[in-house]
């Protein structure tokens, strides 16, 4: 700060004044907030009696704050931030700023704490959720945190019309409950999906964890499937318990109305999880594979990883034929095609934590020996 201050209309600095403070007071640091009564309001400067010593908002802290500060007078109460505890006029230098910041996030904490009920219209949609502004901050209800009503049934999951849904809802108000605030990353995270309607808890007591049912798909998305198990109760099977094997598009498997058997694999106080995989015998636990075998496998997906491959004759497992088998991404997507087969030799396979990678053969299935 450069502005000069010091001595301004017969307002003294209080340079030593915490030298005279009684034993029985705690002195003040740098990030406490005080609160304190304007001595005077100067142009951009601001002198604020804090009772122990005179505190002064200026410069930066005075543009940053001058909202905050805009209709205050001589005599008005004020809270503020110390963020300095003596600049060089021996003043105590102050930030509402920082005041109001920190106001903000302690009440965002009690709002988590004591589960308030906040009613917020959504002011914009973009792929990832909704966007709502609580107390001045926006904040932001994530596409998993909203309830069945709200949640979008697109088929497929298309990402593109998810978003379309998703701004249908902008404007509408929401019930939510405040889940996640972070004050070093500025987020607020809020949820729909605690809000679960009246004897819904008891409803779902009714399910036990391993027991069986027949539902209907209700929904399918990008990350697995809603079956319906009653009016107004739906579970969700995730992609990875669909099936042993890898499931690129639970759309390729399902259609919405489709009869499907279930079994409960968790419930907590919002949801219901689901598998369909479960109700199978696990393909992994069957086979008699060891390292060195030759066998001939899928294509299924290729990413910066490599190649995963599906083994059909061998139950539909799945597994990974490193990048470095290919020496490079791009020789990776010249040798090899997805949907095709190859020959590959088994590296690794442990069933117990459902673990297989290959190396590959070649086109001609060159043998590799083991090593």
């Amino acid at each position: 700060m450069t502005q000069d201050t010091a001595g301004t209309d017969g307002i003294a600095s209080d340079k030593g004044a915490f030298s005279r403070m009684s034993a029985e007071w705690r002195i003040p640091r740098v990030g406490d907030v005080v609160e304190g009564t304007i001595l005077r309001a100067q142009g951009s400067v601001i002198f604020i009696d804090l009772g122990f010593a005179t505190g002064i908002i200026y410069g930066r802290e005075f543009q940053e704050g001058r909202d905050m500060l805009r209709n205050k007078k001589e005599g008005d109460i004020i809270v503020s931030k110390i963020v300095d505890f003596e600049n060089e006029q021996g003043y105590i230098e102050l930030s509402v700023k920082e005041a109001g910041r920190e106001k903000f996030w302690k009440e965002a904490a009690a709002c988590i704490s004591e589960k308030r009920l906040l009613s917020l219209k959504a002011l914009e949609a973009n792929r990832g959720g909704l966007v709502f502004e609580w107390n001045g901050t926006k904040g932001f209800l994530p596409l998993s945190q909203l309830s069945q009503k709200h949640y979008p049934r697109v088929e497929g999951g298309d990402k593109t019309k998810i978003f379309e849904e998703l701004q249908k809802l902008v404007g509408e108000e929401f019930q939510l409950h405040l889940i996640t605030a972070d004050p070093r990353e500025e987020k607020l995270i809020f949820s729909e999906k605690t809000l679960e309607p009246d004897g819904m808890k008891e409803r779902l007591a009714n399910y036990q964890i391993g027991t069986e049912y027949e539902g209907e798909v209700s929904g399918i998305v990008e990350f697995g499937v809603f079956v319906k198990l009653e009016e107004g109760l739906e579970g969700l099977v995730h992609i990875s318990e669909i099936d042993w094997s890898l499931v690129e598009n639970p759309n390729d498997l399902f259609k919405v109305g489709d009869k499907v058997k279930v079994k409960i694999i968790g419930v907590d106080a919002d949801k219901v999880s689901l598998s369909i995989k479960a109700l199978k015998p696990d393909p992994w636990k069957e086979l008699k594979l060891e390292k060195g075998d030759i066998v001939e496998g899928i294509i299924t997906k290729l990413n910066k990883y490599g190649a995963f491959v599906k083994l059909p004759k061998q139950g539909g497992i799945s597994g990974l034929s490193h990048i470095s088998e290919f020496e490079s991404a791009q020789k990776m997507r010249d040798l090899v095609e997805v949907g095709k087969a190859y020959p590959f030799q088994i590296v690794v396979y442990q069933p117990d934590s459902h673990k297989l990678s290959l190396a590959f053969l070649g086109k001609d299935g060159a043998e590799k020996k083991a090593e």
